[in-house]
């Protein structure tokens, strides 16, 4: 996006710049008059640049906004998925724990009867 933009400004700037030298050699007019007429040429440009940069900066904070919320959403589900994980990691040791400990509690009944 910000490659075409770039492009964008510079064919702008190009196309100004060869049309106001085309039109000061094709063009035999007063200086007044010429001078009045980069003038405004100058100002249209920087009126299409200002636009163009309106433009631009617009987009680029839609994008980062977006970005941030997908980053956000992903950041979420890693949690979630790695909080469930852990939960189903913790339930298995407490079962397995409990298990032991029947165990343990059965071999000493078993120690105490010999």
């Amino acid at each position: 996006m910000a490659n075409n933009t770039g492009n964008t400004i510079l064919a702008l700037l190009t196309g100004t710049a060869l049309g106001v030298g085309l039109g000061l050699l094709y063009a035999p007019q007063s200086g007044e008059k010429t001078r009045k007429q980069l003038r405004d040429e100058a100002d249209h440009l920087q009126d299409n640049l200002n636009k163009k940069y309106k433009e631009t900066s617009s987009h680029l904070s839609d994008f980062t906004t977006e970005a941030k919320k997908n980053i956000e959403e992903k950041l979420e589900k890693t949690f979630s998925n790695a909080n469930t994980k852990a939960d189903v990691m913790l339930s298995k040791l407490e079962s397995e724990l409990e298990q032991l400990k029947k165990k343990n509690s059965n071999l000493q009944k078993e120690l105490k009867n010999k």
